[in-house]
């Protein structure tokens, strides 16, 4: 019975083991963190920002991968995402109006992810490669030859709202963009233990041939999934350019391999077939954590070692779990 309450609520007490180790390091000498307290409010409300995006990813990310599937070019989408946004925010176009193109090119990249995988049957990680390419390419070309990204200058600026999202706005104290992010794990929570969308993409993760033969359109159910994704992918480069007050074509990179590990830090199955949604959220929360820990604690060449290592922890720790599973 223990065994089974920690396989099912370690990633908390690993949540919570972090933010202590961080809140008694000595900090203060950092000016990330003021007080030299990593629990003091607005040290908080920093790592929050930062995660935003992330978190806005580990929920859609969750389903996808529990249907068995995976896509790794949500970094670019995510970049595709905050140039689209950043360009049409400083040529005048209404916040609104923004925000609908922006998600409406989200749809359109999960749907071109869903077509090569469900109709032309490429699989999943060589689809997803090529559009990793294609969606950072089309990135940089929206972006002026000689310009590194879409920000204000040359006679164009930002619009006074445009970091609202992102880094200025507030609600009950917390960050605009994470109490977004929050909307839709919660909405993706609902919809995975209460629709029939989570047990479908379980259904088809865990046994694609039994599910067909129970009549479940696998391929809907997988090409709906790709557009979460991109949809996520879509808010997740809202999040990041109002945080950068900018549209970066690299702001996306390496999110796919921060999004693959903050799942499988949060126990679900590689091959798919189970996962939940709300520790995958912790699992981002934990990463972004740990990431932001780093960069005060830790020097930089030892940065990608650290996030290897948790990979590697991740990967294995999903393997025993599953392993012992399947032992009963």
């Amino acid at each position: 019975m223990a065994a089974g309450f920690l396989r099912d609520y370690y990633i908390y007490f690993v949540l919570l083991g972090i933010v202590v180790i961080l809140s008694v390091a000595n900090i203060d000498r950092y000016d990330l963190f003021e007080r030299g307290n990593f629990l003091y409010p607005k040290n908080i409300i920093n790592v929050l920002r930062v995660s935003a995006p992330l978190l806005m990813l580990a929920g859609a990310f969750c389903l996808l991968m529990v249907s068995g599937y995976i896509d790794l070019s949500v970094g670019s989408a995510m970049s595709l995402g905050a140039v689209v946004y950043a360009l049409l925010a400083i040529n005048g176009v209404p916040i609104v109006a923004c925000v609908a193109i922006t998600v409406v090119v989200g749809v359109g990249l999960g749907a071109i992810n869903g077509f090569l995988v469900v109709r032309l049957k490429i699989t999943p990680v060589i689809a997803t490669l090529i559009t990793l390419s294609l969606y950072k390419g089309i990135a940089l070309l929206l972006v002026e030859d000689g310009v590194s990204a879409i920000k204000s200058g040359g006679g164009l600026k930002m619009p006074a709202w445009f970091n609202d999202f992102g880094r200025d706005g507030v609600l009950l104290g917390l960050p605009m963009a994470f109490w977004l992010a929050v909307a839709v794990t919660v909405a993706l929570i609902i919809a995975q233990n209460r629709s029939l969308l989570g047990k479908y993409a379980a259904a088809t993760g865990g046994n694609p041939t039994a599910a067909k033969l129970s009549g479940i359109n696998t391929g809907r159910v997988v090409f709906g999934l790709y557009v979460l994704v991109g949809v996520a992918a879509a808010l997740a480069g809202m999040a990041r350019s109002s945080f950068m007050s900018l549209g970066d074509p690299l702001s996306g990179d390496g999110m796919e391999l921060s999004a693959i590990l903050v799942v499988l830090l949060g126990g679900t199955a590689f091959s798919g077939g189970e996962g939940k949604v709300l520790r995958s959220f912790i699992g981002a929360l934990i990463i972004m954590a740990l990431t932001v820990g780093m960069l005060t604690l830790v020097p930089a060449y030892y940065q990608t070692l650290v996030i290897g290592a948790a990979l590697l922890a991740a990967a294995a720790s999903n393997h025993l779990i599953s392993r012992k599973k399947s032992a009963f």
